[in-house]
Parts: structure tokens; sequence; C-alpha cells
């Protein structure tokens, strides 16, 4: 098993009234990693997607090979993203929330609610199977702003069977890579 990367992954989906998903952001605090360490925002939004980070290689790296691959963006549609070279300012306090904020885009995750391990161990990242470990800290509420303007939308909270929701603090998020996911049969 390979360690590939080690820290921090926020994350925050909306929803619109109809409960369409609207905007995805996943705010990368990268501690360690196979290719390098840093910031990164990488945020979908009308069809767009968007990588805000000083270090545009890693940015990338983070977009195609992990978020694109989340369950938060299955479906939708992913366009090679537009990177843009910027600072990503990180205000992270894990009893309060987070603000990320870079080049016009702010994501806003606060007010946690819980706090629980997580460990998937075969996590699908593009067909390749990977261990992933975190500390899964759901939050009451989340806000996107992109060029000045609010994104409308809520992320989507659930109490039952334990309190779950679309915004959320990830950290201590160690990913390794165990295995190739093995081929899904497809009749009967």
């Amino acid at each position: 098993m390979s360690v590939r990367l080690m820290g921090a992954n926020p994350g925050l989906t909306l929803f619109d009234e109809s409960g369409e998903r609207v905007a995805f952001a996943s705010v990368w605090r990268v501690d360690w990693s196979e290719r390098g360490s840093g910031t990164a925002l990488v945020v979908w939004h009308d069809g767009a997607v968007r990588v805000v980070t000083e270090d545009a290689p890693l940015g990338r790296w983070l977009a195609a090979d992990f978020t694109r691959h989340f369950p938060e963006v299955a479906g939708l549609p992913w366009p090679d993203p537009a990177v843009i070279r910027a600072q990503v300012d990180l205000d992270y306090d894990l009893s309060a929330g987070m603000v990320a904020r870079a080049a016009g885009t702010v994501v806003e995750i606060t007010t946690p609610l819980d706090r629980r391990l997580i460990q998937a161990p075969d996590f699908d990242l593009g067909g390749v199977a990977h261990l992933l470990s975190t500390v899964y800290i759901p939050c009451a509420t989340g806000v996107l702003t992109i060029d000045g303007a609010t994104v409308a939308g809520a992320p989507r909270l659930t109490r039952e069977p334990q309190v779950s929701s679309s915004a959320f603090l990830a950290d201590a998020e160690v990913w390794s890579r165990t295995r190739p996911v093995p081929d899904k049969p497809t009749g009967l």
C-alpha cells in the first residue's frame, strides 16, 4: 500500500430547492503528497470547473486524480478545468469551521455538528482502489461565493441514523493506493 496524500479536504455541495446539485467546492490543504504540498480550491459550478492554486501542477492533479472521482460530482459534466494561479488563504479551525479565499472565490463551511473517523477501504479513484482515512466533521452551514455573487443553494443536512451534511470538514486525511478496482459485472 502506497501513501499518496496527507492533509485536509473540506467539501461543500449546494442544492437548489428542487434537490438538484448547483455547485461543489473541494478545499485542499495538502501537507504532503507524491506531487508536493500546498493549497487549492477545486470548484464546479454552471458546468465549469475552476482550480485556484499557487501550484498549477498540484492543482491539476488534485482535480483530475481525486476531486473529479468524488461521489459529489458523479454524473456532472467535468470539462478541463480553468486553472487560476493565486494564493489560497485558508482560515481553518476544527472547532468553528473554515473559510478559504482565492481569486474571487470564497468557500465558508461552519458550525461543526459531530466528529468521527471514517475509513473507506475501496474508494474508487478512476479505476484504482484507495484506502481513505479521514476525520469527518459534518457542518450545519456552507456558502460559496464566486466573483462577488453568492451561489444560490444550501447544503443538505440529515440527522438519521447519524448527523451527515454536504458541508463538511475532513482532516487528518490520508489517501493510500491499494489496487485496481475490479471490473463490475455487466450482466446476469
